[in-house]
């Protein structure tokens, strides 16, 4: 506490373009800082490195490789197993990870005590076909970690229980390919996708034959992601694709957006809101920066933020932005 606050940045650097990662989940000390980052390589062999930051010799921090995973394809989304599971007395003493990646198809991979990775489980819904839709993203839903929900190129969402690698439902989206599929927070049947077609829509898994199209985009440019605000989940956050611009809704009036965040001047690649803080919101562009916003929710009327409260500038383009749950003041 005494100490002058000061601004500290970490930097691990991958032999290949980095495309999506992941923060783990687990709350104890051990799992302080550990990320799982996947490569973007244009051919069949690709990677998952899992890092973690440790002191050197000299007492500094810095990025140490723990585990490489190969993984066939780019990994289009990763996350870390929900750290409910952990918590419960089964998985309690557990010192397994378990991670979750999308490509080809949903893998369920778990690292152990010695940082040896293995896959688990290769979930896979298109039995009768040797074609795979691929997989453009999913979710691990925090409170029943049993369920994970995949989007795929198909315009399908699959609904998995991943403990008995059994799926539970799949739907038809949307009219084109399902960008991206978010659960509403803390809640185990609402969820969110986004979609070639330029839609937003919510889906309810106690009655799947209706959906709500919560948003659609001008011209109905696609819409790719997916961001429930994790304070207040009225708000959510979305991006078309190519468009600079981050949209922000609430759900209870959705047609229009509450609000247009202008700041960046190439394509925005993710938005991530802050766990603990529900105006304040992290994205990341294709203009080599990462912004951080803080937005006023409750404005009646709609308005655009053009200036961020914080800016940071790379030396390339920036693919990926994500806050972190359980150090939050770290992106």
């Amino acid at each position: 506490p005494t100490e002058v606050a000061r601004k500290e940045i970490y930097t691990y650097e991958a032999p290949w373009t980095c495309y999506t990662l992941a923060w783990n989940r687990r709350p104890e000390p051990t799992h302080r800082f550990k990320l799982a980052i996947g490569s973007f390589i244009e051919e069949y062999s690709n990677e998952i490195n899992v890092v973690q930051l440790v002191q050197d010799d000299r007492g500094n921090g810095v990025f140490k490789k723990i585990t490489k995973l190969d993984h066939p394809y780019p990994a289009t989304r990763i996350m870390w197993a929900p750290s409910k599971t952990y918590t419960s007395n089964a998985n309690s003493t557990n010192p397994k990870d378990y991670l979750a990646t999308a490509g080809d198809y949903l893998r369920i991979w778990s690292i152990n005590s010695d940082n040896h990775g293995e896959l688990k489980a290769l979930l896979n819904n298109n039995k009768h076909t040797e074609y795979c839709a691929p997989l453009t993203s999913f979710d691990w839903n925090d409170t029943d970690p049993s369920m994970v929900g995949t989007c795929s190129i198909d315009t399908t969402v699959t609904i998995w229980d991943v403990n008995a690698m059994t799926p539970k439902t799949q739907l038809i989206a949307h009219d084109k390919e399902v960008y991206d599929i978010g659960f509403v927070p803390n809640d185990t049947n609402i969820f969110a996708t986004a979609g070639a077609d330029g839609s937003l829509r919510l889906f309810d898994l106690r009655s799947l034959e209706h959906s709500t199209i919560l948003y659609e985009s001008q011209g109905l440019s696609p819409l790719l992601k997916v961001a429930w605000n994790r304070q207040d989940p009225n708000y959510m956050a979305t991006i078309c694709a190519d468009s600079s611009k981050v949209s922000i809704l609430d759900v209870r009036s959705p047609s229009v957006a509450v609000c247009e965040l202008t700041g960046h001047h190439a394509a925005t690649n993710n938005v991530s809101w802050a766990p603990q803080s529900e105006h304040h919101i992290a994205t990341c562009a294709d203009d080599k920066q990462a912004l951080i916003w803080d937005i006023n929710l409750k404005s009646n009327n709609k308005y655009n933020v053009e200036d961020p409260i914080l800016a940071y500038n790379a030396n390339h383009e920036i693919n990926n932005m994500l806050w972190c749950k359980s150090h939050e003041e770290w992106t």
